[in-house]
C-alpha cells in the first residue's frame, strides 16, 4: 500500500548514500507473457556484507516507496529514507551488523525500468505499451540482483504492505535463498473492497484528460488530476478514524464555515496538500501497474485457493506483525498466514500489535512494535555468527 506518513531523518541514520544502477541484458519473462529484453534497478545498500555473504537483508518496497530505504543524499538531505527509523546503525534493523539492500522495482519511476523510461527499440518512453507486472516478476528481478551483488542466501527478506507480500513471495519462489521472512501489515490477496479502492483510484487517473490513453509524456503533460484524487482515496484508507479524528478531528482551517467548494476542514487541506506533492514526483503509469500487482497477488490462486498449500514449498522461518487498527489489512488476515504456515510446520512468530494508527503504524515509531523487530534480528544475528 501506499503511506500517508511524511518522514524526517532520526537519530542514528546511515547518513549520506547515494543510489547504484544495475543493468541487465538476460531478458526477463513476466509472468503476464510479455519480456524485457534488457532492463535496470535501481538500488541502495547500507552496511557492509560478511566475508561470508551472510547477512544480507533485503528491503521490499510498498506502493509509493522506492529503493531509497534509508538514510539521505549529499543534494537533497530532506529526502529522507522510507524506512529511515527502522533501519540503520543501532535500528532494529542494525546496520553495523546487516547489509541491508533496498530496490525500486521493476515498472517503477525511481530509477527503474517502467513506462516512463525510453524503450530502446523505438527512442520514446515506453508509457502505454509497458506491460502490466506482478510481486512474481518483482522477485524474479531482486533475485537476479542479489546474484549480481554475490548473495546466494538472504539472512532475511523484510517489508510492509505492498513490500510484505514480496517477502511472502520469496518464500514461494527461492524457498532456499532465504532463511527468515518478516510480513508485515500483510494480507494472502486483496479482499472486494480493497480491490474496489483501486479501481477507483486507476479510473480518477485513466479518465484525465491528459491521461492521452497513458502516452501523456508525448503531449508533455501529465494526468496530475486524476493522481491527485488517486492519492486522497489511498491517503483516507491508510489511517484509522481514530487517528484521523485525533490528528484533524473537526478543525477549521480558518476558524469559520466558509459556505463554498474551498477547504473548510482541515483534513480536506491536508489531502490536498499531500495529493498536489504527489502529483509532482509520482508517475502516473507506475500507479496504475502497481495497484495491478496489489490486486493480482493471491499465491493460493493456483492451489485451488488453498494457501495452506501454496505455502508447502516455504522453508523460511517468519515473523508476521499486524496492527490491530489497520482495516484495509486487517489481523485477521494475517492469521489466515499464519494459519497455513502452521499447517505445513513453519517456525512462526506472530504478534498483533494494539496500535491507533491504521495501515501506516507499519511505518511509525511505535516502541513495542519496534522492539519485536529488533528482538527477531538479534535472533537473526546470532544465528548468522553461529
Amino acid at each position: 500500500m501506499d503511506t500517508a506518513t511524511d518522514y524526517s531523518p532520526g537519530t542514528g541514520s546511515v547518513g549520506i548514500v547515494r543510489p547504484n544502477v544495475a543493468h541487465f541484458d538476460e531478458p526477463l519473462r513476466l509472468k503476464c507473457g510479455a519480456v524485457l529484453d534488457d532492463y535496470q534497478l535501481a538500488y541502495e545498500t547500507y552496511g557492509t556484507l560478511d566475508r561470508d555473504r551472510s547477512n544480507a537483508v533485503l528491503a521490499c518496497h510498498a506502493l509509493n516507496a522506492s529503493h531509497h530505504v534509508a538514510g539521505s543524499y549529499a543534494d537533497d538531505p530532506k529526502n529522507v529514507g522510507w524506512w529511515d527509523n527502522m533501519i540503520g546503525p543501532g535500528k532494529p534493523v542494525d546496520t553495523n551488523r546487516f547489509f541491508v539492500v533496498g530496490v525500486n522495482n521493476v515498472g517503477g519511476c525511481h530509477g527503474s525500468t517502467g513506462p516512463c523510461s525510453i524503450d530502446r527499440h523505438t527512442g520514446k518512453p515506453w508509457g502505454s505499451r509497458f506491460p502490466v507486472v506482478t510481486v512474481e516478476d518483482w522477485v524474479a528481478a531482486q533475485a537476479r540482483l542479489a546474484e549480481r551483488l554475490g548473495i546466494e542466501r538472504f539472512a532475511a527478506v523484510i517489508g510492509g504492505s505492498l513490500g510484505a507480500m514480496q517477502s511472502l513471495q520469496w518464500t514461494v519462489s527461492y524457498p532456499d535463498k532465504l532463511r527468515h521472512a518478516i510480513v508485515i501489515a500483510c494480507a494472502p490477496n486483496l479482499s472486494a473492497q480493497n480491490i474496489a479502492f483501486n479501481e477507483v483510484a486507476r479510473q480518477a487517473i485513466i479518465t484525465d484528460p491528459d491521461f492521452h490513453g497513458g502516452d501523456y509524456y508525448e503531449h508533455s503533460v501529465k494526468p496530475q488530476r486524476g493522481l491527485r484524487v488517486a492519492r486522497m482515496v489511498g491517503h483516507i484508507t491508510y489511517l484509522s478514524d481514530d487517528e484521523m479524528a485525533a490528528k484533524f478531528g473537526r478543525q477549521l482551517k480558518n476558524g469559520k464555515i466558509g459556505y463554498g467548494f474551498d477547504t473548510d476542514f482541515q483534513i480536506e487541506s491536508y489531502l490536498r496538500y499531500q495529493a498536489d506533492k504527489f502529483s509532482e514526483y509520482f508517475d502516473a503509469n507506475t500507479y496504475l501497474r502497481i495497484t495491478k500487482a496489489l490486486d493480482y497477488f493471491d499465491p493460493a490462486f493456483e492451489h485451488g485457493g488453498s494457501l495452506t498449500r501454496a505455502l508447502a514449498a516455504a522453508r523460511a522461518s517468519f515473523l508476521v506483525v499486524s496492527f490491530t487498527t489497520d482495516w484495509r489489512f486487517s489481523p485477521e488476515r494475517s492469521r489466515e498466514i499464519v494459519k497455513a504456515l502452521l499447517d505445513n510446520r513453519c517456525d512462526v512468530t506472530y504478534a498483533e500489535i494494539d496500535a491507533p494508527h491504521g495501515h501506516d503504524a507499519f511505518l511509525l515509531d511505535d516502541r513495542r512494535y519496534h522492539s519485536l523487530v529488533r528482538s527477531y534480528f538479534d535472533r537473526i544475528a546470532l544465528e548468522t555468527r553461529a
